[in-house]
Formats: structure tokens, C-alpha cells, sequence
């Protein structure tokens, strides 16, 4: 045994001692008292710093947290002093058009990118120009950098490009420059836009880019080699650069540039597995982060919800058609032989049968929060209930009829992506206990609400055949209809039409196909907030143990989630129109956020004096229910609800000279 297994070991003055040196006690309290759930209930607004004249794009802390640097539509950088709430430095940058990204490469020197289509990097005090390129030619959305290594730096833009500058070399913006990483539109084709970029800080070489669809793609780039500009010409001929750049749009890379080990994709489950890809409204990745262990990737997608995968074990979609059918009969002929009887007790030690785990296992409390939670199903608040069974979930996480009941909620609230998220919780219940009857019918009709009638099909014969008493009921009955006839108007498609799938796919190169067939499904997600009017909202992980995470929203509040139940547990007025950005101090629970105004807000634990702060709302489970109508409804319309609702009557509605998407 270990010294730092012993047991003797971590206890006493020796213990302690030595679990200083070791930095052991450090890390943890750091790891532990970053953030806590007292604290987020405390947080609330510290200070505003004003300083711009536009629209605050993006925030970025430096190393050790002592300045803050905010870049706008104003195309400067402002340098702060966080902790004396005074301006540093006010940074003329040369771009002519918005600022979307900036970033420290070191404590002197910081890069930026723009809609003008360049990327710069400067020193801060000298005004010395590092870097002046302008091989993109659509906005730059984003940067990255990587920790450990402060010559590199890779953007992101609108012409698809991911590109790579190393400060050490000299650059010239011309097709002998060898600094293509990625090229989507050679994959993705001629619309493909690269969104945003982001470099695992543990490990460095993996870098996570997102664009205008769902999938998000994680690079391995000790593999890729740097490709040449298809294409140049002077910065005044753009039409003639752009289309020049497609030449390869869907065919792929000429020289097998990224080879298929190189690159995994991950996508939420219902998405990736739609017959048509072509979904309304467009989604588009906003952000990407890494968790500070670099073991998780935080995704914020326009139109959709927060995501959280876990890149080295994330699983497939559940709705993969082989996985089901396998699923199903795998068990048919063991059940005949060895299916448990009525009352008896599963090898997880749950109680099991056609009603499924009983409440006699459930603690008190967790009891209690499931009849409260049946209790507003009942009463038609489904999503309240869902948060209650999330946080009786969180506490007892091997009940099947826990997950079942949430599946119920999550289908009756019917928010985007709570159809697929109640298939999944259908499978943890079966898993969990299989002979629980509900789980398997709600699968079957999960299934059906999915527009996957093959599926529900297989799904409700193995419901028959395991449970026969049930066969003849009514609501099988209604549900087997309704399969037969999505099944029959499916064969009567015309072949041109059950073809054209297909036909929209051969845009795309073979790489690209490939790669989304096996794109790898969610681990958690975080509903609540609304990403439809600009594409570069944040969301962040808070704390370097991840319990919470962060995002704004198109209602100008700014949501935090625990991340073990899902839950909202606050809500804060972060801006009278929209919340962007969202960045946390490195090393303290400082939060720095931005938007449309020209303003950057400090927020903060605050005393526990008794008083109430002022920006937080109230009915964050009503706010969140506003939200998700707003994605679901046309985005001329969510743009009348964003102003119509920002800021009230009094709002100047052209004080910011803000360009959204």
C-alpha cells in the first residue's frame, strides 16, 4: 500500500505536513472551495465598468487573474484592474470592424480577430505589431491558445478556415503560406463556417472546433499536416477569393490532410440520427469549452440547449437502429427462461416487477420528492416536475422508476430535445429494472413522438412478447396503430423522395459522411436559457471541479446550472438586451459578463447581510419556459420578443451599434 493510500497516512500533524509539501491541500481546496453551492446562492453584481462605446463581444481573464481584457464593437481592448475597478489601458487595435475574440498569449502581448477578416497580435504597452493576417475571408469569430505554448495561436471564421499562426515565423498572406489546419468547406461544402475553436488545456495537441451545424469536432493535430491556401488574391476581389476556395467544396482534402483516427464528432443524439439534416431553425455551435481537467467539452448550440460530452467515454445515440433491435431480442430468449417473478429481487438489489422498483428502497426524502413531483404532473407542471425528479435522481441514481417517471414529464413538457433526453432515461430504467412495464411502453411511444416508427415498432413487439397481460390494452392498441400507419405512408414514398437524403448528402465529402455516422452522444444537458439571436454566446464551466456551469441568454439574464441534477439554481439580470460572454477568474469566484451594452459587470458572492439583490429573477422556472417558446418560434419573431422585453419602454433601442446574427 501507498503512502497515499495508507490510511494512518492522511491523518495528524505528519499527515498534513506532508500532504503540504506534496501540494496536495492546495489543490484541494482549490478544487473544493472554489465555488461553492452558498456562494452561487450569494452571487450578485460587484461592480459595472464602463469604458466602451459598443457592444462588449468578448471578455478574457490573463494567467493570475490581475487584469481583465474586454474588446468591442468599438475595435479597441480594454485592459482593467478587477480589483480597483480602474481602466488600464485603452488599446487602439487597427481593425475596422467588430472585435469577436481576444486573447493573452503572454502578460504583455494579447491577440485579437474581427469581422474585417484579420487576425493581430500586439505587445500592450509598446504598440509593437506581432502578427497583422489577413488570409481569412469571412469574419473571424474566435481564437485560441494554447497554456503552455504562447507563439501559437489558431482562429477561427465564416470562410471555414481554421487557421494556424506560429509568432516565430515571419507571414505573408499568399498561397506559399502553409497554415490551413482545417478546411471545412472541403468536408462540410461551399456554406460550411467555422464558429468557434478551443484548445484542451491538458492536452494541448486536441483542439475542439465548432460551425454552423450541430457537430462538434475534435481534432488530434499531432496527426494533420498544414495545407496552402487553394487560393489567393488581393483583399478587393473577396467574391472572386471566396469562390475560388470552393473549388474543393464537398470533395474532400487533395492530399488526405486529416486522416479519419484524427477527428471524432460529437453531436446530441435526437440531431445526428434526424433523417433530414436540414432542421429548423439552423443550429450553429456558439462555444466550445474545456473542463479544467480537459476530460469533458462543454458545448453552448444556437437553437438548441447546453450540452456536456465526455470525449474519452462517450456513447453512442440510443437511437442507433442496430443497438435497439439488438437490444430488444437479446433478451427474448433469456426472458422465457429466467425472467424474474413478480416481487423478486434483481441483481442491483432493486426490487422488481411489473410495476416496477418499489418505494420501500427509496429513502424518506427521495420518496418524498417523487410523490411531489407525481403530484404536479398531475397537475399539468411538467416543468417543475422534472426538476424535482432531476434532484431526486441526483440522490438516489439506481431507481429505475425514478427515470421512467421523468421520461413521462420530459415528454409532456416536450421542450427541444426532451423527447430524445425521456428515450434515454426509458433505457436507464430498463437497464436499471427490466421487467418495469412503463419504461418499456414509453420507450415504444418515445420512440414514436420521435418520428422513429421502425424502432417504436421492434420496441412495442418486445413489450408484447414480455408482457402479454398487457398486450390487449387499449393504449398498445392506439400506439400500434399509429406505427402502422407511419410505417405504411413510409413505403408509399416516392423513391425520389426517400432518396433525396441521400442526394443532399453528396455535398459532403465520404470523410464527412463517415464521421457523422459515428458522431458520439451527450453526457448531461442544461436547459433553460436562449441562444437564437447572436453566434457567440458562451457557456463556461465554473470552478475547477465543474459542479456548476454558466451561460447567457437572449433575454439578457445570465443562467447557472448544478451540474449533478440540472437544475437552474440562479438566475441574474446580466444586461437590459443579451448576455454573451460569461468568464471566470482563474483562481476566485469573480465573474466577469458582457453583451450589448457597453458595459462589463463584475459579479460576486455578496455579504450575508440580510439584503436582497436586485438583478436576480425570481421565477427562474418561468423565465426558462419564455426561453424555450423563443427558440421554437421564428426568428423574426424572437427578435421582437428581444427588444419588446429588454429593458422596457425606456430602452434606446439604438444606443449599442451591435451587429447580431
Amino acid at each position: 500500500m501507498g503512502r497515499r493510500e495508507e490510511p494512518a497516512w492522511a491523518k495528524g500533524t505528519i499527515g498534513l505536513t506532508a500532504a503540504r509539501e506534496r501540494g496536495d491541500v492546495t489543490r484541494q481546496f482549490q478544487t473544493r472551495l472554489t465555488v461553492t453551492r452558498s456562494m452561487v446562492d450569494r452571487l450578485g453584481l460587484e461592480k459595472e465598468l464602463h469604458g466602451h462605446m459598443g457592444c462588449v463581444n468578448c471578455l478574457e481573464w490573463n494567467h493570475d487573474g490581475s487584469v481583465l481584457a474586454s474588446a468591442s464593437d468599438d475595435l479597441r481592448v480594454i485592459l482593467w484592474d478587477p480589483f480597483r475597478y480602474k481602466l488600464l489601458h485603452n488599446i487602439a487595435t487597427g481593425h475596422t470592424g467588430n472585435i469577436f475574440s481576444v486573447k493573452f498569449l503572454t502578460p504583455d502581448v494579447i491577440a485579437t480577430c474581427a469581422a474585417d477578416n484579420t487576425v493581430r497580435a500586439r505587445t500592450v504597452y509598446g504598440d509593437a505589431a506581432l502578427l497583422e493576417c489577413a488570409c481569412h475571408c469571412g469574419r473571424v469569430k474566435r481564437l485560441a491558445t494554447a497554456p503552455d505554448n504562447p507563439h501559437l495561436i489558431w482562429s477561427a471564421a465564416e470562410d471555414g478556415l481554421i487557421l494556424q499562426h506560429d509568432l516565430r515565423m515571419a507571414h505573408r498572406c499568399n498561397s506559399d503560406t502553409a497554415n490551413v489546419l482545417v478546411n471545412l468547406l472541403n468536408h462540410m461544402g461551399r456554406y460550411a463556417e467555422a464558429k468557434c475553436v478551443s484548445v484542451n488545456p491538458r492536452r494541448p495537441y486536441q483542439l475542439a472546433v465548432g460551425a454552423n451545424d450541430f457537430y462538434v469536432r475534435l481534432y488530434d493535430t499531432r496527426m494533420i499536416k498544414l495545407a496552402k491556401l487553394q487560393a489567393s488574391a488581393p483583399p478587393s476581389r473577396q467574391w472572386e477569393r471566396q469562390n475560388l476556395r470552393c473549388s474543393r467544396a464537398g470533395h474532400g482534402d487533395p492530399d488526405n490532410n486529416i486522416p479519419q483516427h484524427s477527428v471524432t464528432y460529437y453531436a446530441p443524439g435526437h440531431l445526428s440520427m434526424e433523417p433530414n439534416e436540414h432542421t429548423f431553425p439552423k443550429k450553429a455551435t456558439t462555444y466550445v469549452a474545456f473542463s479544467h481537467d480537459g476530460n469533458e467539452l462543454l458545448v453552448n448550440l444556437g437553437s438548441e440547449q447546453v450540452y456536456l460530452f465526455d470525449i474519452n467515454s462517450a456513447p453512442r445515440p440510443v437511437l442507433v437502429e442496430s443497438f435497439i433491435i439488438q437490444q430488444n431480442h437479446s433478451h427474448r430468449d433469456d426472458d422465457k427462461t429466467d425472467q424474474p417473478k413478480n416481487g423478486t429481487t434483481s441483481a442491483n438489489g432493486t426490487t422488481s416487477g411489473t410495476n416496477g422498483t418499489t418505494d420501500q428502497l427509496l429513502p424518506d426524502r427521495v420518496r418524498e420528492i417523487k410523490e411531489m413531483a407525481n403530484d404536479l404532473v398531475n397537475k399539468g407542471n411538467y416543468s417543475t416536475a422534472v426538476d424535482f425528479y432531476n434532484n431526486a435522481i441526483a440522490e438516489c441514481p439506481y431507481c429505475a422508476i425514478l427515470y421512467s417517471n421523468r421520461a413521462a414529464a420530459l415528454m409532456r413538457r416536450a421542450w427541444s430535445g426532451d423527447t430524445y433526453a425521456a428515450i434515454k432515461d426509458c433505457y436507464r430504467a430498463i437497464k436499471l429494472d427490466p421487467t418495469h412495464v412503463k419504461s418499456h411502453f414509453r420507450l415504444a411511444k418515445a420512440l414514436m413522438e420521435l418520428q422513429r416508427p421502425r424502432e417504436a415498432s421492434e420496441c412495442l413487439k418486445y413489450f408484447k412478447d414480455k408482457f402479454p397481460r398487457h398486450a390487449t390494452s387499449h393504449a398498445v392498441f392506439l400506439l400500434q396503430k399509429d406505427i402502422t400507419v407511419a410505417l405504411d405512408n413510409i413505403e408509399r414514398q416516392p423513391d425520389d423522395v426517400r432518396n433525396s437524403n441521400d442526394e443532399d448528402s453528396q455535398s459532403t465529402s465520404l470523410l464527412e459522411r463517415e464521421l457523422r455516422k459515428t458522431a458520439l452522444d451527450y453526457k448531461h444537458r442544461f436547459v433553460g436559457h436562449c441562444n437564437t439571436t447572436t453566434d457567440i454566446k458562451e457557456a463556461n464551466f465554473l470552478g475547477p471541479d465543474a459542479n456548476y456551469i454558466a451561460a447567457g441568454s437572449d433575454d439578457g439574464s445570465m443562467f447557472i446550472w448544478c451540474r449533478k441534477s440540472g437544475n437552474i439554481i440562479r438566475c441574474l439580470r446580466g444586461d437590459e438586451s443579451i448576455v454573451n460572454c460569461i468568464q471566470m477568474h482563474p483562481s476566485m469566484f469573480l465573474l466577469a459578463t458582457s453583451g450589448i451594452e457597453a458595459v462589463v459587470r463584475l459579479w460576486s458572492p455578496r455579504p450575508e447581510d440580510g439584503s436582497c439583490e436586485k438583478r436576480v429573477v425570481r421565477d427562474a422556472g418561468a423565465a426558462a419556459h419564455a426561453n424555450q417558446q423563443r427558440m421554437r418560434s421564428d426568428p423574426f419573431e424572437a427578435m421582437l420578443l428581444n427588444i419588446s422585453f429588454a429593458g422596457g419602454p425606456d430602452r434606446d433601442l439604438h444606443s449599442p451599434a451591435c451587429r447580431t446574427t
